[in-house]
Order: C-alpha cells, then sequence, then structure tokens
C-alpha cells in the first residue's frame, strides 16, 4: 500500500488567523503568519482550530462583500439595524465624519474576558452597530497610542482608549474607539492615514 502525507497524523500546532475581510484561516504556529492577516488567539491542533473556524465564521462572506451588499439593500429586514446611517458617501468616509456608537467585539465574542486576550495579543474587533448591516472592524492595535490607565479588566470598571491602523475598502484608516468596560461600548471613529 502506497502512503502519502494525507495518510499521516497531523500533530502540529495551528494558529487561527483573520484577515481583514474577516476570513479565517490555520496557520503552522512554527511558521511566521504571512502579512495580511492576523492571530486571533486561538491555537490547537487542526481539527480543533477548524472546528473553531466553524463555529465563529457563520457567514463566509467577505466583509466588503457583506457591506456592499448591505448599502444597496440586499440583505434581508430583519437582519438591518433600526436605525441604518443614510446612504451616500463610502463607508470610510461615514466614518471619519463623526463619533459613532462602537462595540468592543463582535457577534458572540463579547465578553470582558474576551476583550482583555483580544487586547493583550494586541488585535481586537470594533464594531460600529449602526451601520447598516453592522461594520465589524479587526484593529491591531498601537500600544504607544492606547491608554488603559483608567481601565480595570478584572473588575469591568472604567474606560480605556483604543487606537490602532487597518486598511478599509482599500483605504489605509486609523481605528480610534473610548470604550467603557462595563458595557464594552462607547463611541469611535475612523481617520484616513
Amino acid at each position: 500500500m502506497i502512503r502519502n502525507d494525507l495518510d499521516k497524523e497531523d500533530s502540529a500546532i495551528y494558529s487561527v488567523v483573520v484577515n481583514h475581510e474577516e476570513q479565517y484561516s490555520i496557520w503552522p504556529m512554527n511558521r511566521e503568519i504571512p502579512p495580511g492577516w492576523n492571530p486571533t488567539g486561538k491555537t490547537g491542533p487542526q481539527a480543533e482550530c477548524l472546528a473553531h473556524i466553524q463555529e465563529v465564521w457563520t457567514d463566509m462572506r467577505p466583509l466588503s462583500l457583506r457591506l456592499r451588499m448591505a448599502e444597496l439593500g440586499s440583505t434581508p429586514a430583519a437582519a438591518a439595524p433600526a436605525d441604518p446611517m443614510p446612504a451616500g458617501p463610502n463607508i470610510v468616509e461615514r466614518l471619519s465624519a463623526a463619533d459613532h456608537p462602537v462595540e468592543l467585539g463582535f457577534g458572540t465574542n463579547r465578553s470582558l474576558k474576551l476583550a482583555k486576550e483580544a487586547v493583550d495579543r494586541g488585535y481586537v474587533h470594533v464594531t460600529f452597530p449602526n451601520t447598516r448591516g453592522g461594520t465589524s472592524l479587526g484593529v491591531k492595535l498601537d500600544r504607544d497610542a492606547c491608554d488603559f490607565a483608567n481601565g480595570d479588566f478584572e473588575a469591568g470598571g472604567g474606560a480605556v482608549h483604543l487606537e490602532g491602523d487597518l486598511i478599509l475598502n482599500f483605504v489605509k484608516v486609523r481605528c480610534s474607539a473610548d470604550v467603557d468596560l462595563a458595557t464594552l461600548s462607547g463611541t469611535g471613529r475612523l481617520a484616513k492615514r
């Protein structure tokens, strides 16, 4: 019988990674993560990482497609927020024009423990819930620009200031957000870089 690499049991440890389009993959822990991908903090054997991805990646459409479909009104009415932002300028321009409500995390990934883990690894999801379809951005934190002095992750009190960079619709932007740790919500905005 001929054996190939697919027949071998995979004993490698993997890291779950995500890109700016909120697409997930796994990457061997012993290799440098390629540009454009960021660790989510989940590591383990291949099967465990793939099961995690199956649990958290519930909409396979890239973020840009989901946003575009939401802007065009292609999402079901039940999925749209009650008071979406008006159509007009693109999402980068709208989120750069003023402060907007934000939430730390997205979907089922909204807990103080998960928020602390995300901050510790330097990569958080900031969600702008009042955009049509909700906009969740993966932000690589700039630790020098962040301020954690007034927040207590252990007690779940106080507020933190988060800042970091990302690319949205092919535009380099900086996301800044002031978040109350008791509610994991606050205000934030984008600024073109």
